[in-house]
């Protein structure tokens, strides 16, 4: 699992460590858009619930989620990003491994300081004119953030599964802290 404020460079990190470790990045914002577009039960749900203007519900993204970590490619691991960003998704999805035998290797927090985030993602905000990037955004986006996954860090800090690693510094700087601190990458050095 990679944990990281908005703009922390979660979703560049995973793109790189799918392709070392052989293993799908899933982010749960692109299985959510998928399963509507694809129209299953739960993507129907979903679909519902946001045009409703409403936020989908952690019932329905952990069912949406079960569905892809039971699919094929991902027996010999993944990359989860984007969740759990709450105490009770990170339980639900402890739950949801143990049931389907695959436990977490490691839990990877990016951290970022505010300053630096707000300076990243005003840059993508210039270069890509996201909304979500406009300076004033993030700041409120790394307010929530940091209110609401402050408790699933420590749930992972408590369970022993948690690995800090600066998120400052070139890509390649990231990357090397990322495969540092994973179980499998050590392992796989020293084979």
């Amino acid at each position: 699992v990679l944990i990281g404020s908005p703009g922390s460079g979660k979703g560049t990190q995973a793109e790189r460590l799918k392709t070392e470790l052989q293993v799908p990045h899933i982010s749960t914002g692109d299985l959510l858009r998928s399963a509507v577009r694809a129209g299953t039960p739960l993507g129907q749900k979903a679909r519902a619930v946001m045009e409703s203007g409403n936020l989908v519900s952690d019932e329905i993204m952990l069912g949406i989620l079960e569905e892809r970590l039971t699919a094929n490619d991902v027996a010999d691991g993944f990359i989860l990003d984007g969740y759990p960003r709450t105490l009770p998704q990170a339980d639900a999805l402890e739950q949801l491994l143990g049931r389907l035998g695959q436990p977490l290797d490691a839990v990877v927090e990016l951290q970022v300081p505010p300053e630096n985030i707000i300076e990243r993602t005003r840059k993508r905000f210039q270069a890509e004119g996201r909304a979500d990037d406009e300076p004033e955004t993030v700041r409120k986006r790394l307010e929530v953030f940091a209110r609401q996954t402050a408790p699933v860090v420590d749930f992972y800090r408590r369970n022993g599964q948690l690995k800090e690693v600066d998120g400052v510094g070139t890509i390649g700087e990231v990357y090397d802290r990322i495969l540092a601190v994973l179980p499998r990458s050590r392992d796989a050095a020293t084979a």
